[in-house]
């Protein structure tokens, strides 16, 4: 016991004497523990997990909105306008009246043409019925005397052979037959002159035709004077009042119709081969952001801008919200590619992606590996890995990252997906 506190005591001395060597080599002791743990566990880098899931590949642009077309509305005579029965800003249905002009001389013209299509009608009714008859029998009549004439000629021709008459008397009756044969073929004339086809029924049918085109195009003009709406649709502008006095090639209204909304967009040339009918794209207004709407691709201009390097694609909006508005500025994310249980990663992450061979560090066992990889769809800043990496490995987020192979390393996982 008397042993023990003597060293004890000795102990003490010494730690007295020595304090301070002892604690500068406790600290220095610390130092390389911290060193060597630093150089063990590696320099700190962010790191992905890969993870399989389905990958979109899109291509993102931005555009207007736009209606299939607007319809300029104006009149095709020069009239007075006698009423406008819609408003700026209204809903109007095909067929509605737009604007009425002043009419009344418009009216008379038809009335008198009308009445012009009657008498003619009369004319060939009474050609028809009456004068055709008539010629008919007085041809019937020529015949007959004609026929007569000849009977009689033939007869006195006889005589004279027998000398029981004349040459006087023959010549006479050759006379006679002559007249009536002239009569004959004047009356026959006339006859099939009134028949179907001949030259009065057809100069009665044409006065009729004539007639019936006069009072259409007086129905037409009366029918300008009523203007309708060809589609239905909302009344955008209106820039004609009740007095005044308007003429044809002036647009007096302007018409949005009703019908499927478009999307015009503006897509870099590079993306051309990624892009084609069909496809499904989400879109969202500018204005209402967090709002998402369905638009099918449907057009593809065939040719590319030269000034910006883009080609001019339309999107068609089958339901369009009721916020949406001609010329609004949306934002349309189109879907080009689909990939099932892919696996993603960080562009960022990828050596050489543009190169033939690209790659990867991955960290394992605590050291970087250098992995080859095969690439697939790339979009947003991720790309898919055909081969080369598995679900849960870990890759290295930046790959500009001054790293070496077999470096060890202490991960940190990306908290959230890039």
């Amino acid at each position: 016991m008397a042993y023990l506190l003597s060293m004890g005591l000795d102990l003490v001395k010494f730690f007295k004497l020595h304090a301070q060597r002892i604690l500068w080599i406790l600290l220095l002791l610390l130092v390389l523990v911290f060193f060597f743990h630093r150089w063990y566990a590696g320099s700190s880098v962010v790191v992905f997990e890969v993870k399989a899931k389905n990958f979109v590949q899109s291509v993102v642009a931005s555009g207007q909105v736009q209606n299939p077309h607007r319809i300029d509305v104006g009149v095709q005579i020069t009239g007075t306008v006698s009423n406008i029965p819609v408003q700026e800003g209204q809903d109007v249905n095909k067929g509605d009246v737009l604007i009425e002009l002043e009419s009344t001389e418009l009216r008379a013209a038809l009335r008198q043409a009308q009445l012009n299509v009657e008498l003619a009608r009369v004319k060939l009714l009474q050609l028809h019925q009456l004068l055709e008859p008539v010629a008919l029998q007085t041809f019937i009549q020529a015949q007959a005397n004609n026929d007569n004439a000849l009977k009689t000629l033939k007869r006195n021709k006889e005589l004279v052979g027998k000398n029981f008459i004349g040459l006087a008397a023959l010549d006479e009756s050759i006379r006679a037959q002559l007249i009536t044969q002239a009569i004959w073929f004047s009356s026959k004339s006339q006859w099939e002159s009134f028949k179907p086809g001949g030259s009065e029924y057809l100069s009665a049918q044409s006065a009729l035709s004539l007639a019936q085109s006069v009072e259409q195009g007086a129905l037409s003009r009366l029918g300008y004077a009523r203007v309708l709406a060809k589609a239905s649709g909302v009344l955008i502008s209106r820039n004609a009042e009740t007095g005044d006095v308007v003429q044809p090639g002036k647009t007096l209204m302007r018409l949005s119709p009703r019908g499927p909304t478009h999307l015009v967009v503006q897509i870099d040339e590079k993306n051309l081969n990624k892009l084609k009918t069909g496809q499904k794209a989400l879109a969202s207004a500018d204005a209402y952001s967090s709002q998402k709407f369905e638009a099918t691709l449907v057009y593809i201009n065939t040719s590319v801008d030269p000034q910006r390097g883009s080609v001019e694609v339309k999107l068609l909006v089958p339901d369009a919200p009721s916020y949406l508005k001609q010329d609004m500025t949306v934002s349309v994310d189109i879907e080009v590619a689909k990939t099932l249980d892919a696996h993603p990663i960080p562009l960022l992450g990828v050596h050489g992606a543009a190169s033939l061979q690209p790659w990867v560090y991955k960290v394992q066992g605590g050291r970087l590996i250098h992995q080859d990889v095969v690439l697939g769809l790339s979009s947003a800043g991720l790309v898919d890995v055909l081969e080369g990496l598995i679900e849960g490995d870990l890759v290295t987020m930046d790959a500009l990252m001054p790293l070496a192979a077999t470096q060890r390393v202490s991960p940190q996982l990306q908290p959230t997906s890039p």
